[in-house]
């Protein structure tokens, strides 16, 4: 399957708005291959890109709808897109950050997005996992995760912000509010977010476990985002000491941050831990394909307070040999379907690049 995009779209001072996909294909003419394979886990070998828009099978957008909003070129989206539509060529186009951008909806486009609310979704955006280093390799020079061993209470962990003051959460509250105002006087085209205090919804899950019989919490409380460090060599500390706090667990707290979205569940996933996972709503990558409520906790926000009580029934349900092939399933599942590679192969391989 040929891919191609436009390089004129291409702007290197907001890289970080890059197509992902792109990013390892758009590089200086002495970087190699192998390069390409230990940094970002693809191959060009794993895809075709052709220099002429007719002979494409799928078009990628390289730039997120992000960019295009920020420097005032909506309108160069919108041609290519629907100079796509007239070849009749299905488009990958992204939406990035905690909030997200208003997009307009297109037939030929498919949009991508880690955050936003899955009942709003409308029929042509999907979630994207982020894309993360695998901590295995980066931070314990290993390729095989840590194998927990089955005991009779679950050991739930937890390391990161979380705040039950409500000063703070009535802070967070009037924040949200009034950037959604913005939105709402055409100030901004942000999207809109839930009115909630994440760092008090924390807290609160928290709290629950703490206080429950039947679960081991193993819980590292930080103030601010990363411990609010600014060094290298504390950041790396901070890290290190989070992915620990991952090894030495069994199950993991993912509660959305900023946007609605948690990384931390990637981040479990990949050390082959099992995520408790808090449905504020979230989109999941590949839902259609993925069982995901086999892989993890699921708990609706409604019924977060029996928090405790779901990671009990879970846990007990399993046999040992039962916790230790979920442990390899998760991790699996990571690196087969949720790294850069694996995830745009299986996108683009999918019905919904064929065009109808």
């Amino acid at each position: 399957m040929k891919l191609y995009f436009p390089p004129s779209h291409y702007n290197a001072a907001y890289r970080g708005m890059v197509f992902p996909l792109l990013k390892p294909f758009i590089k200086s003419e002495s970087f190699t291959d192998t390069e390409r394979k230990e940094i970002y886990g693809v191959s060009e070998q794993d895809f075709t890109f052709t220099e002429f828009l007719e002979e494409a099978d799928i078009v990628i957008l390289p730039m997120a709808w992000n960019y295009y909003v920020k420097t005032k070129q909506e309108n160069l989206a919108v041609s290519f897109i629907k100079e796509c539509g007239q070849l009749n060529k299905k488009v990958l186009a992204l939406n990035i950050g905690d909030f997200g951008v208003k997009v307009p909806s297109f037939n030929n486009v498919i949009l991508l997005r880690s955050g936003g609310y899955k009942t709003k979704f409308e029929n042509h955006e999907f979630c994207i996992p982020p894309f993360i280093e695998d901590p295995l390799k980066k931070y314990f020079s290993s390729d095989k995760i840590f194998l927990r061993p089955y005991q009779k209470f679950a050991v739930v962990g937890f390391c990161g912000q979380a705040n039950a003051s409500r000063v703070n959460a009535i802070k967070e509250v009037v924040k949200t509010s009034l950037r959604n105002l913005k939105y709402y006087f055409k100030l901004t085209k942000e999207e809109p977010q839930q009115i909630l205090s994440t760092s008090y919804l924390r807290a609160s899950v928290l709290n629950v476990l703490q206080e429950a019989d039947g679960v081991v919490c193993n819980f590292i409380f930080r103030k601010k985002y990363r411990a609010g460090v600014t060094s290298n060599k504390d950041f790396h500390e901070t890290t290190l000491a989070f992915y620990n706090n991952l090894k030495d667990s069994d199950y993991i707290v993912c509660v959305r941050g900023a946007g609605n979205f948690s990384v931390r569940f990637y981040e479990a996933l990949a050390m082959g831990r099992i995520p408790i996972f808090i449905n504020t709503d979230c989109a999941l990558p590949l839902d259609s394909m993925v069982a995901w409520k086999k892989h993890v906790v699921w708990v609706e926000f409604k019924d977060r307070f029996q928090v405790a009580e779901k990671v009990k029934q879970f846990h007990d349900s399993m046999t040992e040999v039962d916790f230790l092939a979920l442990q390899q399933a998760n991790r699996s599942l990571w690196e087969d379907r949720l790294r850069l590679g694996g995830f745009c192969k299986g996108l683009i391989k999918s019905d919904l690049c064929i065009y109808k």
